[in-house]
């Protein structure tokens, strides 16, 4: 099994036909050097931006700590007060003149809601927390004062609404509590 050498090399002619094209040559020096010029030029560029940002946050940042140091050192020195009263230095009653006495029940009552309705609706800062368990008290105290109202068409007697009246009461003494806390809180900031 000879093979002809002229067929041999028409073989190896076509085989060499058959394989793909060699792609354009590389590109030359120059068109490297242009390239790199174009990358190096996005780069400074790239650059320049990060550095403007850096600096528009650096300048934010700054105003918003010169701010809070100003409003911080510019605060007066006096204990914050609610509705005129300062219990937190004093530790005096926030109810003064109404006596603890079991008569004066109604009247501390009376003082108190009256404290509690000159309180703002909605304090400026929120709490979750704090502003949960006094939607929860006023919440009971609005479904005991249901009671008592239904309890007193009914004509009920007083003497047995007298463990629902003093539920009632501590409820309030509560909801004052808390809202005094988040009132100093928010006089604090």
């Amino acid at each position: 099994m000879h093979t002809d050498p002229e067929q041999r090399q028409s073989l190896i002619q076509h085989h060499l036909r058959s394989l793909p094209r060699e792609l354009d040559q590389p590109y030359d020096w120059t068109e490297f050097r242009r390239r790199a010029r174009e990358r190096s030029a996005t780069s400074a560029r790239r650059d320049a931006n990060t550095r403007a940002y850096l600096a528009v946050a650096a300048t934010l940042v700054l105003t918003v700590v010169g701010m809070a140091a100003w409003m911080r050192f510019t605060r007066s020195g006096r204990p914050p007060t609610v509705a005129g009263h300062t219990l937190a230095e004093t530790g005096r009653p926030l109810f003064e003149g109404v006596a603890d006495s079991a008569p004066d029940v109604d009247a501390r009552a009376n003082a108190a809601e009256h404290w509690l309705a000159r309180l703002p609706s909605e304090p400026v800062v929120v709490r979750v927390g704090t502003r949960a368990a006094v939607t929860g008290l006023e919440d009971r105290i609005a479904q005991l004062d249901d009671y008592l109202s239904a309890a007193r068409v009914a004509r009920v007697q007083p003497a047995q609404l007298a463990d629902v009246e003093e539920q009632r009461a501590l409820l309030v003494r509560s909801l004052i509590e808390v809202s005094y806390a988040e009132t100093l809180v928010a006089a604090s900031r």
